[in-house]
């Protein structure tokens, strides 16, 4: 059991009642908060206990005066109590200390917050959005969390393409209307996604019947197997639209063209998935006009509709100022499972082998994810509210081995006054200071850059003869935040915003934890569906 020492905490602490749940929950991050609701929907009682004075933790939208502290917040202190308690011959736990860990470095912000900076809302999981039809949307519609968030479509994705902005074409009307792409360029586009849709139709077959209709419109068995890249050469398509098709469709974070020191390969089979569920997306939702959409008032408002869901069905939420499960009242807490967020660590002194399990304190750095925040002048693109920008390998720098990826967002989806613009950047990165230097570089590649460390960013851009009026910079956060994840046996820890742009493998990780725990209860149950189908339409504009 972990234990918080009083000496620092208001003594006023209302009682809990009861004292014993299924699940205790320490943190509102969004996967805390999916645990919380879904152990919630299936009959456990759960207590969701959170130190900090909002929803969200590391997935949250905080207020521009806010975030610098935020950053800069040193890790919470030791208890200066006693060592931990050895369990007595009639308990079966034992109070131990949960320290926090500093999880964001090399922190650097630049010039003078906007005002009035109370109106900015910004994200600390940013970029990141929503594919229409990916399986956090179908959650949401499930759980009923769609009562509680309203969202707004990104209208265009855009490539940085030989020092140019280029649309990403989502449609056969729109690789016809592309003014950038050639005509034998198109062609290929259209060949090409032709093959993938035809084998999007045959995959709805089985066994014998739909390998045959795979190997009958070019995509065999063996092809699904080999790298994504390597498929899209075969195809012979052009270097632009197998870019287009790598990385801001399939959205690959790594240069998939350098097989020896690329950390995640795409797979064909994964390249067409990812094709399917853009394909699919695109549509979905009547006033969505492009794959993605993007929560009002920013990706905070997510962890909290989880929350609303968690406690309609029976979730008891208790907000102050906690490392664990003996509270600062010193009144103890008892569940069968403990879930944290990737912050909290037990100190390796402790070695009783009978709590939890050995190396509890190991946390699992699994990498890191360099990010920029940045408030501008104008739009990126004259008459764009919502646009994702996505710049591929190399695009930026001959060394770069890792997509770097901007989403502009406006006032319309309630994150900043009217007339200016947030604009989120990261990209993944072992080395962290190549990972800000790659940021940085697509900022000075994006906008007017007065700053000089940033202008310089180790890496020149031009953009000289575009014809392109670039928005001015006025202020900007980089950081370098770290990607951890640990789980044990009774006492589980959620992973950290990772480097993708969409909630997938947060939510395949999620998804693993709820099912050690609970083997035998499904993931929000599907029977509630039908119930909330006539969310579907509201989630649009």
């Amino acid at each position: 059991m972990a234990e918080t020492s009083s000496s620092s905490f208001p003594t006023d602490f209302p009682t809990i009642d009861p004292t014993t749940f299924d699940l205790i929950v320490l943190g509102t991050g969004l996967p805390e908060s999916l645990l919380a609701a879904a152990a919630a929907a299936s009959g456990k009682s759960v207590l969701h206990l959170d130190a900090n004075t909002f929803y969200g933790s590391h997935f949250s939208s905080l207020p521009l005066p806010s975030l610098p502290s935020f950053f800069n917040a040193p890790p919470l202190p030791p208890d200066p109590s006693p060592p931990p308690s050895a369990p007595s011959p009639s308990s079966s736990y034992a109070a131990i200390d949960l320290h926090s860990h500093r999880l964001y470095s090399e922190i650097e912000i630049t010039g003078s917050s906007p005002e009035p900076s109370k109106d900015f809302l910004l994200d600390l999981a940013g970029p990141r959005v929503l594919y229409c039809a990916d399986e956090a949307v179908d959650l949401m519609l499930r759980s009923g969390a769609s009562h509680h968030i309203e969202f707004k479509s990104v209208e265009a994705s855009l490539i940085y393409w030989e020092g140019r902005l280029c649309s990403v074409p989502d449609s056969r009307q729109a690789i016809f209307r592309d003014r950038t792409l050639g005509l034998a360029e198109k062609r290929e586009m259209m060949k090409f996604l032709k093959l993938v849709q035809q084998h999007i139709g045959s995959g709805d077959g089985e066994g014998a019947a739909a390998a045959a209709a795979e190997a009958a419109v070019g995509i065999s068995a063996e092809d699904l197997e080999i790298p994504f890249a390597e498929f899209l050469k075969k195809q012979r398509l052009p270097p632009k639209i197998k870019s287009i098709i790598l990385y801001a469709i399939a959205l690959a974070n790594y240069d998939q063209d350098n097989a020896e020191s690329c950390k995640k390969l795409i797979t064909t089979k994964e390249g067409i998935e990812s094709l399917a569920l853009y394909n699919s997306s695109v549509g979905r939702f009547p006033n969505a006009v492009s794959a993605f959409i993007y929560p009002m008032y920013g990706h905070g408002e997510l962890p909290q509709a989880f929350c609303r869901c968690a406690a309609v069905k029976g979730a008891l939420y208790e907000s102050g100022q906690y490392k664990g499960v003996r509270l600062a009242s010193h009144q103890d807490i008892f569940s069968h499972h403990l879930v944290m967020e990737p912050s909290f660590q037990v100190p390796s002194s402790v070695a009783h082998s009978n709590i939890v399990c050995e190396g509890l304190n190991a946390s699992n750095l699994t990498g890191y994810v360099a990010r920029g925040v940045c408030i501008t002048s104008g739009p990126i693109q004259q008459g764009s509210s919502n646009i994702l920008v996505v710049f591929p390998p190399k695009s930026l720098h001959s060394e770069q081995l890792t997509t770097v990826r901007a989403l502009q967002l406006s006032s319309n989806v309630a994150v900043c006054p009217s007339g200016l613009f947030v604009v989120y950047l990261s990209t993944p990165c072992d080395d962290v200071i190549l990972g800000k230097e790659y940021v940085c570089a697509a900022m000075n590649a994006l906008f007017i850059v007065q700053n000089s460390d940033i202008s310089k960013g180790g890496i020149s851009t031009n953009d000289e003869g575009t014809g392109e009026t670039r928005p001015t910079l006025l202020w900007s956060s980089v950081h370098v935040q770290e990607r951890t994840q640990a789980s044990f046996s009774a006492v589980f820890s959620c992973p950290m915003p990772d480097e993708n742009l969409d909630y997938r493998k947060i939510l395949e990780s999620t998804k693993q934890l709820f099912t050690n725990m609970y083997p035998q209860e499904e993931f929000f149950p599907r029977h509630s569906a039908s119930e909330n189908a006539e969310d579907e339409s509201g989630l649009s504009e």
